[in-house]
């Protein structure tokens, strides 16, 4: 039987001998926020975690990885209205990260995946590249996952072409990770605008959510399907996989891989 790839579930000797073959990190990071009428408000945490530890049980047969723990709370001001949910502020943000990664170096890996699972991050997880890339001997990349796979992700969706919130995307990968978290007797009122509204002539402003879905919902999750979940995982899985292995990616040539 492979040995988990999940740093929680390792003793610190194998995550040292993991370590000293080394194995690429993938840092899940995600947020604990309010998913509408039907999901638990641990969605972005448990689809991210889940489609790491795919990714990372695929990729383990051709080279060591390892998955360190969830980074629960991201960046969800924007969700505060509903309830439920935590947020951190840019700074507290950075910090915490900045100290997750400081952690995994100390330990002697040399490479971190950061897979984000939620909208709200990937502003500020792209400004912080830099900061990283000096304040760490890391070598660092960074991406979200339904964006990676979102070519592979939109034939399988009936009435959007990406991953929205709560939406059919969502609650299908619920149905498949979490089952018992969907309040299926709520799916009927789990309906939202189908787009967030767009911005008039490309300028920002904040907006919380509730400024546009009274549901918490965006997208149509009475189209979620378990089958449809297990096909949206695999591409997800298949995406962090292609990057793991991708020297391209790293900025390696294929010898320094």
């Amino acid at each position: 039987m492979a040995q988990s790839p999940m740093w929680k579930e390792l003793t610190a000797a194998e995550i040292r001998e993991l370590a000293a073959q080394g194995a690429t990190v993938i840092l899940p990071v995600a947020s604990m926020e309010q998913h509408g009428p039907h999901l638990a408000v641990g969605v972005d945490t448990i689809l991210c975690e889940n489609v790491c530890r795919l990714a990372a049980e695929a990729a383990q047969k051709e080279m060591p990885v390892i998955v360190a723990p969830s980074l629960w709370c991201g960046m969800a001001e924007h969700h505060m209205a509903y309830g439920g949910t935590f947020t951190f502020d840019i700074p507290t943000y950075r910090a915490v990260l900045t100290a997750f990664l400081k952690s995994i170096e100390r330990h002697g890996f040399r490479k971190v995946l950061i897979v984000n699972g939620h909208g709200g991050n990937i502003t500020a997880l792209a400004a912080f590249l830099q900061d990283f890339a000096v304040e760490t001997g890391l070598k660092i990349c960074a991406t979200t996952y339904f964006e990676l796979a979102q070519p592979a992700m939109e034939p399988i969706l009936e009435d959007q072409e990406r991953i929205r919130h709560a939406c059919e995307g969502e609650t299908s990968l619920m149905m498949l990770f979490a089952p018992d978290l969907v309040r299926r007797d709520k799916l009927p009122d789990a309906v939202g605008p189908a787009v967030t509204t767009p911005r008039p002539l490309r300028v920002d402003r904040y907006r919380s959510f509730r400024s546009f879905s009274t549901t918490g919902v965006v997208g149509d999750a009475r189209r979620a399907s378990k089958e449809k979940g297990e096909r949206l995982a695999a591409v997800c899985r298949d995406a962090i996989v292609a990057v793991l292995k991708d020297p391209e990616a790293w900025g390696e040539t294929p010898s320094q891989a």
